[in-house]
């Protein structure tokens, strides 16, 4: 059957990368357009619409695993080319964007990492800077938090690193350091200090903790769950810290109206949007989405799931981590043990059955991309084609079809 060059292209952008890297080997034109930025856009924006071409990534004590979820045959399989593989310390994932991993060790060794290409780039190390005032022997501890993904503004991707710095005197200092690391430019730069920008929301003396080391991206920011401190001391208020990646600032961002305060509340994505989850008394969690990005008025309340009823296996803590392809279930994540979907209209449950998987876990999504590492500028969401390079990719994919040329659909 012969097709037109045009269908040929729309066929192929709703592959999987491992076909498209296959035939990348049919002909020049074919491999010149699977690999330009139009097409790798095409592609990715497709699969995240579609909610296709998903993978789980495991990560246990020492092993980072995938798990097709496309696949009928749920198989835990080991990222043998994992960039930061080490016998002393594991690889942790710190974000997931477009297709990209973020992998850090605990030596501090950062990689930006294709699972579905197996590109990687390792990240140049950036020193500790101390405040001026302080020394080693003032600081009585410090925590570190990391946050990954894509500043469309600059058509670049981005590493946010902040530290927080804790003193034992009585009022219990707080200083704090954050770089960001831009792919385009291959370096790290310091910026305005977190929170102080912060400060004129919260109390005198109080600033945001963040709870949870690694951030989720959503809409241009990353964003982290904080509890409000001051002179040592919680006052038991929760805010979601996002930090905008284009801007290269912090704000923070309105949370939904609960049904109660007796929750432990969490930040994650679904679809492409933030969402909060509320784990409540080891008995449900309930998820809401934002709709509007910053607009408080659109949260959404998406789903209650009460445990033992709508879920029948005895659990502590649920996370929401991505739609099926019909949007009608949400896959959960369950206290690092299993994962159901999880019926968003019949309010039931599947448990799902992973073959070789660790028996504790940490769970990321990642989406079959062909997102490149070439400097940050490809490859992207937000890129934007002219008419005149259409025309040019329409001329040079035409070349290799014959009127009589027949492509095999498979």
């Amino acid at each position: 059957m012969m097709l037109f060059p045009e269908i040929t292209a729309d066929i192929l952008s709703r592959l999987p990368v491992k076909s498209l890297k296959r035939f990348r080997c049919v002909s020049k034109s074919w491999c010149k357009e699977i690999d330009s930025p139009y097409f790798i856009n095409t592609h990715l924006k497709r699969s995240s619409q579609a909610h296709t071409h998903l993978n789980l990534i495991l990560r246990d004590a020492t092993n980072l695993c995938t798990v097709d979820l496309d696949s009928p045959d749920f198989t835990s399989i080991e990222l043998k080319n994992n960039p930061l593989k080490s016998d002393d310390c594991a690889t942790e994932v710190m974000g997931s964007c477009n297709g990209l991993l973020a992998l850090l060790n605990s030596d501090f060794s950062i990689a930006l990492y294709n699972p579905s290409t197996r590109e990687k780039k390792m990240i140049p190390v950036s020193p500790l800077e101390l405040p001026n005032d302080l020394d080693d022997s003032k600081v009585s501890s410090l925590f570190n938090f990391y946050g990954f993904g894509h500043d469309p503004i600059n058509e670049d991707y981005k590493v946010v690193r902040f530290i927080h710095f804790y003193g034992d005197s009585p009022d219990g200092f707080f200083h704090c350091e954050v770089k960001v690391y831009s792919l385009k430019s291959n370096s790290w730069k310091r910026i305005d200090d977190y929170p102080y920008d912060l400060r004129f929301i919260l109390p005198p003396d109080y600033h945001p903790r963040c709870r949870r080391g690694y951030g989720v991206f959503a809409n241009s920011a990353v964003h982290w769950k904080a509890t409000v401190v001051g002179k040592g001391k919680e006052n038991g208020s929760d805010l979601i810290v996002a930090f905008d990646l284009g801007a290269e600032e912090f704000k923070i961002i309105p949370q939904p109206d609960y049904s109660s305060n007796e929750h432990e509340m969490n930040v994650g994505v679904l679809g492409g949007c933030l969402c909060v989850f509320c784990n409540k008394n080891c008995k449900q969690v309930e998820i809401w989405v934002m709709k509007e990005y910053g607009v408080k008025e659109s949260w959404t309340h998406l789903c209650t799931v009460i445990a033992q009823l709508q879920v029948k296996e005895f659990w502590l803590y649920a996370r929401p981590l991505a739609y099926s392809k019909g949007g009608d279930k949400i896959l959960l994540e369950l206290d690092n043990r299993f994962f159901v979907w999880y019926d968003l209209r019949r309010r039931k449950s599947k448990i799902i059955r992973i073959r070789g998987a660790p028996p504790i876990f940490i769970a990321e999504i990642c989406v079959g991309s062909l997102v490149t590492l070439n400097g940050g500028g490809e490859g992207q969401t937000s890129g934007k084609d002219t008419q005149e390079k259409r025309k040019t990719r329409k001329k040079r994919f035409d070349m290799d079809f014959e009127p009589n040329m027949a492509v095999d659909v498979i």
